[in-house]
């Protein structure tokens, strides 16, 4: 691997925060992170943003990769109040991940209430509507993210199930009975990801396979300490992992990562791949600003590939 400068293979970019409380049209609590994808000629965020009175809402931003972003001053989406969602939404909604298929942009989002976290499943053309289509987990499952297109004719969704902090993956014909679910990925015991993980971002078809940026925290006497690592999975069979880098791409080591409202965390819900080769991670820090951080998917698949790891 070339040898690269900074203590990361995932290099920060110097205007961090991209996005900061200061920069909302509004009052609020704290952000927390935002899903990417490209839509119209622009890059489109969907953050999650907790209010005042505490609860998780999804927040549109529009503009330049590098540039200002227009940060919408009405909320997306919000937890339902009333209908059969409104039970399973109450305390609020957040970490969006958006998957583009046959030219529908899915949005898998956590549903949060007194009956602990389900996975909601939502859809939308012009990101101005958006059409909430079930929950499509039971409780308690987070981290939802779909595969851009289907696998050996099934549509596919990484999970987290809070039992046990692995990532599974689970399948559906028609994006609302899901089922055949399969463990893909487990803490390891010793190292950055000892006590649990999840799917940072929908995976990105790459010529090896699957790449999936994932997080992985590990407990320390100071607190937990969220990172974010990579890992490809077979192109068949995404249950499979062919390679799994055993250290992280990105650590927090910046004041706006260490200090917020919760400290010591870098947490993603998507990546862009760029036609340069680039992978641009957009992720929260310590749950109070939006951040940008940029490496090339040469480095990040052969940090994967030196690992020698039984996954």
């Amino acid at each position: 691997m070339a040898r690269r400068a900074g203590p990361d293979i995932i290099h920060r970019y110097k205007g961090n925060p991209l996005i900061s409380i200061d920069d909302l049209p509004f009052l609020c609590s704290d952000i927390w992170n935002t899903a990417v994808v490209r839509f119209q000629g622009e890059c489109l965020l969907l953050i999650t943003v907790e209010t005042l009175e505490g609860r998780g809402s999804i927040f549109t931003a529009r503009g330049a990769d590098l540039g200002e972003f227009a940060i919408d001053a009405e909320p997306f989406m919000t937890g339902s109040e009333h209908g059969p969602f409104a039970p399973y939404e109450r305390f609020g909604i957040r970490d969006p991940r958006i998957t583009e298929i046959d030219g529908t942009y899915y949005i898998t989002y956590v549903a949060n209430s007194e009956h602990g976290h389900r996975i909601g499943l939502a859809r939308t053309k012009d990101f101005r509507s958006v059409e909430r289509m079930d929950l499509v987990s039971e409780a308690d499952n987070k981290n939802g993210a779909l595969f851009p297109r289907k696998i050996n004719g099934r549509y596919a969704m990484l999970q987290r199930p809070y039992e046990g902090g692995s990532i599974w993956i689970t399948y559906s014909d028609d994006l609302t009975y899901w089922g055949a679910s399969t463990v893909v990925m487990t803490p390891r015991g010793g190292f950055w990801d000892s006590t649990r993980i999840g799917a940072a971002g929908p995976p990105i078809e790459i010529d090896q396979g699957w790449l999936l940026i994932y997080y992985g925290e590990k407990g320390t006497s100071a607190g937990p300490l969220v990172r974010l690592g990579a890992a490809i999975l077979d192109r068949h069979n995404p249950a499979r992992v062919i390679a799994r880098s055993n250290i992280p791409i990105l650590s927090p080591r910046e004041n706006y990562e260490r200090i917020g409202d919760v400290g010591n965390v870098v947490f993603s819900c998507g990546a862009l791949l760029e036609n340069d080769g680039h992978v641009k991670i957009y992720y929260g820090a310590a749950n109070s600003c939006i951040c940008l951080g940029t490496g090339s998917l040469s480095d990040i698949t052969t940090v994967c590939r030196q690992s020698e790891q039984e996954f």
